[in-house]
């Protein structure tokens, strides 16, 4: 498949919102390209004590996402029970390596996409002033939800590269 590289606003969303889908579907396409051939154990395969899986990193992915649906479209923090829900993946770290495995690609993949679609449902009916609303962390340093958006996009991107080095460390080219 031929990657698009030019940043364009999205039909069925507003300008701004349809740049900011285009560039989350960007980002996520070639997150996509990068884990389409790794086999169950690429997935569980742990380089060192200390790192985290790219099954591990790809529920991260999916639950940085996730919570970004809660505080930018419903303005609140994650329940209790949502939080323990998402707790691993949004931690990583030694709970991450000894619970997120024994998963195919396509249970990963489902988790994005899900995770996607949710966002890109909810983005259809914001409109561009919404990017610009702002709100403030519980230590009064404000953003915005333009922020929010692009901090998923940088986080994938972040995570992307760990997922690079590994994919170098069992020997794939990347």
């Amino acid at each position: 498949m031929k990657v698009d590289y030019r940043i364009k606003s999205i039909s069925g969303y507003t300008e701004k919102i349809g740049e900011l889908v285009s560039m989350l579907e960007h980002t996520r396409e070639v997150t996509l390209q990068e884990i389409a051939y790794l086999s169950q154990a690429d997935l569980d395969a742990l380089p060192h004590q200390s790192s985290n899986t790219i099954g591990a990193l790809l529920m991260h992915i999916t639950s940085i996402e996730f919570v970004h649906q809660v505080v930018s479209f419903e303005k609140r923090d994650l329940t209790e029970q949502e939080y323990a829900g998402w707790k691993i993946p949004l931690e990583l770290g030694d709970q991450a390596r000894k619970t997120i495995h024994h998963q195919p690609l396509d249970y990963y993949i489902e988790q994005l996409n899900q995770t996607r679609a949710n966002t890109l449902a909810m983005l259809a009916d914001k409109d561009d002033q919404w990017l610009l609303e702002e709100g403030k962390w519980s230590h009064g340093v404000p953003y915005n939800q333009y922020y929010l958006w692009f901090h998923v996009m940088e986080d994938e991107i972040n995570h992307r590269g760990q997922i690079r080095a590994v994919k170098r460390l069992l020997n794939h080219s990347s």
